[in-house]
């Protein structure tokens, strides 16, 4: 089974790069994507073989997330059921038989980190969601998580510590996240690669030069890392200032 995750920054805008082109030849049993920007009837995907799933900003123009399953879910929730939380399309939850799925584009903490408390508090309830569903059956998790968690995750660690992103109190946050029983993919592979990023500033010749961030995830509950085949970050598919990171499961092998 493979799941693909990418922030797009604005759907209807990497529609022009090719986007369908890159959407097949990526074969994914699911596709999930942040920050599609739009709203409802704004656009129109012909993906016959998959079921949509949209969770859109009221404010338009901004966030939202989608999700393309090959198989139709059981049970679908849109948001986190907590309304101070749920007006900025930040999260879908797809349950099947044999594990949830959820995407996410997590709030940034924002310039002199000026929303950094509001982060904070989504982080627990977003921590609280993905601990309840683990209690039920295993979770994957998957989206722009907007934090580098160690300093091998971005390049220029050093000038950036007090930058939203990688401030103390989201490290934290996102390390209290995986000690409550998820794994980081990527790393259960590559735990000290350095120089694999998932984001790129637009300025400064950043991505030519791979000043990154890795700030994009697949999470998985600890109990499926059995079943795990690869985790990767595909670096070299462009048309946003994203590239799609992806994962290979297999639910043959044994547990």
């Amino acid at each position: 089974m493979k799941l693909v995750s990418w922030n797009v920054n604005g759907l209807r805008a990497v529609m022009k790069k090719d986007f369908l082109s890159i959407f097949e030849n990526f074969e994914a049993d699911f596709f999930c994507l942040q920050e599609i920007k739009l709203q409802e009837g704004q656009i129109e995907m012909t993906l016959p073989d998959y079921h949509h799933y949209w969770n859109y900003a009221e404010k338009k123009g901004y966030s939202g997330v989608a999700i393309f399953a090959k198989k139709p879910a059981l049970s679908v929730q849109y948001g986190l059921g907590i309304p101070e939380h749920d007006t900025e399309g930040r999260v879908i939850t797809l349950e099947y038989d044999d594990f949830f799925l959820v995407n996410c584009y997590t709030p940034n903490a924002q310039a002199e980190l000026k929303r950094l408390p509001y982060r904070l508090e989504w982080d627990q309830a977003f921590r609280e969601h993905l601990v309840a569903l683990d209690q039920q059956k295993p979770v994957i998790i998957c989206g722009d998580l907007n934090v580098a968690h160690q300093k091998i995750d971005l390049k220029n660690w050093k000038t950036n510590q007090k930058n939203p992103g990688f401030s103390i109190e989201e490290r934290k946050s996102f390390s209290q996240l995986l000690d409550s029983g998820f794994v980081d993919t990527f790393r259960f592979f590559y735990p000290d690669l350095e120089g694999a990023y998932s984001w790129w500033s637009y300025r400064f010749n950043a991505r030519k030069n791979n000043a990154g961030w890795r700030i994009d995830y697949f999470l998985i509950s600890e109990r499926l890392t059995d079943y795990l085949e690869t985790a990767e970050i595909h670096a070299d598919v462009f048309g946003s200032d994203h590239c799609p990171v992806s994962i290979r499961l297999n639910w043959s092998k044994e547990g």
